[in-house]
């Protein structure tokens, strides 16, 4: 993984700054994350019921699925920042599941700083557009507004 300064990191506002790895959602993925939600639609779950009688033609993953997967595309796609200390989600402003991923396609994250601003000596908050690309499909799988706070040991503010 890259690393970065705070102060490289900021200059990059309006800009893409990475792109994750591809991550393969299978069925065993997809299988686990219902256990784990309790949320065992036969679309999800159930490859012959979901080829025959849903929308989709087969099985898709989960919505809140590809949302989780969002820490581990930003662990492949953003760099360290020099002097972190540790790093929180502070929630989302916008999300949108915008076309559903197919069980057994590839998803990965393009993440675009939209604005970083100090909240106090140390406290960094980010505004990152994350749009969750489906190999060979045109339509995204997500698009989110990801707010996060990055706290650093220096204490800076500028």
């Amino acid at each position: 993984m890259k690393s970065t300064t705070v102060q490289a990191l900021l200059a990059r506002q309006g800009e893409e700054i990475g792109v994750s790895e591809w991550i393969v959602v299978d069925q065993a993925m997809v299988d686990r994350f219902a256990e784990v939600t309790d949320d065992r639609q036969f679309i999800h779950v159930d490859p012959e019921r979901a080829a025959r009688e849903g929308p989709y033609g087969g099985p898709v993953a989960h919505g809140f699925l590809t949302l989780s997967l969002l820490p581990a595309m930003a662990a492949t796609a953003l760099p360290r920042i020099e002097g972190l200390r540790f790093a929180v989600n502070y929630g989302f402003d916008r999300i949108r599941f915008v076309a559903p991923v197919p069980v057994g396609r590839r998803v990965r994250g393009h993440f675009l700083l939209r604005h970083a601003k100090w909240k106090a000596p140390g406290d960094l908050q980010f505004d990152v557009e994350v749009t969750v690309e489906i190999e060979g499909q045109e339509r995204p799988a997500l698009v989110a507004t990801w707010l996060g706070r990055r706290y650093l040991e220096s204490g800076e503010t500028e």
